[in-house]
């Protein structure tokens, strides 16, 4: 097995758009896609696993099993605007070959499904946060670019790591268009102000808004889902840690 998409539907859609939210830095992308999934009452229509995913199951108290994955929803909007498709998960892929290969089947199908755009999320480590972060944006083409910063954005410069580069990079290949947004964050843990943000310039670039009000609710979700299959310690583990290592200097 590489990557098996389970495909439950082929929606029609309207010159949809492709917005890449997987985590990463800041889980910037995870909290961004899953609120627009939630608020926007997104259907899902596709789950993918690939044989690069991290290696293990989280069995739940119920005895039900979570594994890494990978799932896309859509968004048909009533205004006739473009619709959305929403790349949302609990992992990436867990090697560059694995990368590239997630990436280019994804895009290959939403291409199928009228796809000629992409929008990518994700975190820019920084050292210190900033109430109001700064937003950096790369794309896959000049004129592209020159919209993205007409949003306010500045231009990335330098490397984007995982899939918020590689869906980018690899657009042109498909002959897509499509930008980065990337938001200073300070942490590794998730970070909902970044996210707000993220989703703010979307908004502008897509002409609609969505009610952030629920937006920490939406964070505090992503931390549990991090905790259970193991990629985040939660906060009594942490406390715990700590008062352990205190004890060395009594």
């Amino acid at each position: 097995m590489a990557v098996i998409f389970d495909i439950t539907e082929k929606p029609k859609l309207n010159n949809p758009i492709l917005i890449e939210g997987l985590p990463g830095i800041g889980y910037v992308a995870g909290i961004a896609s899953l609120h627009l999934i939630t608020e926007l009452k997104a259907k899902r229509f596709a789950q993918m696993v690939s044989s690069s995913f991290h290696d293990f199951a989280v069995t739940t108290q119920n005895g039900n099993v979570t594994s890494p994955i990978n799932e896309l929803y859509y968004v048909k909007r009533e205004d006739g605007n473009r619709d959305l498709i929403i790349w949302y998960g609990n992992t990436q892929a867990m090697s560059i070959t694995g990368q590239y290969e997630l990436c280019g089947k994804t895009l290959k199908f939403a291409q199928e499904l009228g796809c000629n755009y992409v929008i990518s999320i994700g975190g820019f480590k920084r050292d210190e946060a900033l109430s109001v972060p700064n937003i950096y944006s790369t794309a896959t083409d000049l004129d592209t670019m020159a919209t993205v910063l007409d949003l306010g954005t500045k231009v990335m410069v330098g490397n984007v790591f995982g899939i918020a580069g590689i869906s980018i990079g690899l657009a042109k290949l498909y002959n897509m268009k499509g930008f980065s947004l990337l938001v200073d964050t300070p942490s590794m843990n998730p970070d909902v102000n970044a996210a707000r943000y993220a989703l703010m310039t979307l908004f502008k670039f897509l002409n609609f808004t969505v009610d952030l009000t629920n937006l920490e609710q939406t964070g505090n979700e992503i931390k549990r889902s991090l905790e259970l299959i193991g990629l985040l310690k939660s906060i009594s583990e942490e406390k715990k840690k700590e008062e352990q290592q205190l004890r060395w200097f009594i």
